[in-house]
């Protein structure tokens, strides 16, 4: 049985832009092409594409997939191995939205308080993050600043990563408390700041301009980091984003 390019899509909920794109990459060719010119796929393809699909779950980027699917010899070990990292990342999940919660629960207790930026135990905040896990697009668009990134967290011990989550989170708070005042981004203080940031960033990768207005974006856009910004304030994201960005014309560029 074949299935065309538009039921795959269907389907899988990938769209036919995309498994042309698989196809002109060596990633998912079809079974065959139809004389209409069609895409037709067979099951072993359907099986290929579901492996495709959990490795960009699991944060691989294309060319990685293709090493791996290439050079799998047993499907059945593949798949597990998928499985056990996939119950791995659910547990991760599981932390992050005790993390959530958690701090729910502390801005209601605190709800009545004059100044909503302080959580109690704010090392707390990012339990279940991990630095660079949102950072896809950076690896693929800067993959020598990627690999520095990967080798600092690798040496990071647990008493290392409680000090930069206790670190992070302090400078949240700060920002937060500028914008309360309504500071605007371009301050001094604010860009002092900002700086602070910049150089916890380089601990890990170095960004270009580009690369560090790009981060500022992704904490607004990406839901996970955005909803870590607002819970501290309201609108936290957008202005370390505006921040960001006037830093990096400032001092990058």
């Amino acid at each position: 049985m074949a299935w065309s390019i538009a039921d795959v899509a269907r389907m899988s909920g990938v769209t036919s832009r995309t498994l042309r794109h698989y196809d002109e990459i060596g990633l998912l060719p079809p079974a065959w092409i139809g004389s209409n010119g069609h895409r037709y796929y067979e099951e072993t393809d359907l099986l290929r594409l579901q492996q495709i699909l959990l490795m960009r779950e699991l944060d691989l980027g294309l060319r990685e997939i293709q090493a791996v699917l290439d050079s799998q010899v047993d499907q059945l070990a593949t798949l597990r191995e998928h499985h056990r990292r996939l119950l791995a990342e659910r547990d991760r999940l599981e932390t992050l939205a005790r993390t959530v919660g958690r701090t729910i629960a502390e801005l209601e207790e605190g709800k009545d308080s004059s100044d909503m930026t302080k959580i109690n135990r704010p090392e707390n905040l990012f339990e279940g993050f991990e630095p660079g896990s949102h950072e896809a697009e950076a690896r693929e668009r800067w993959p020598e600043q990627w690999e520095q990134s990967q080798r600092a967290i690798a040496g990071m011990t647990a008493e290392d990563m409680e000090q930069w989550q206790r670190e992070v989170t302090a400078q949240m708070i700060r920002m937060a408390e500028f914008m309360a005042a309504g500071t605007p981004v371009a301050d001094p203080a604010v860009q002092a700041e900002v700086d602070a940031h910049y150089q916890g960033v380089c601990a890990f990768w170095t960004p270009c301009a580009a690369a560090y207005k790009g981060l500022g974006q992704t904490y607004v856009d990406d839901p996970q980091f955005r909803t870590n910004f607002d819970r501290i304030a309201d609108g936290l994201a957008r202005y370390q984003c505006d921040a960001m960005a006037v830093y990096a014309d400032a001092r990058l560029s």
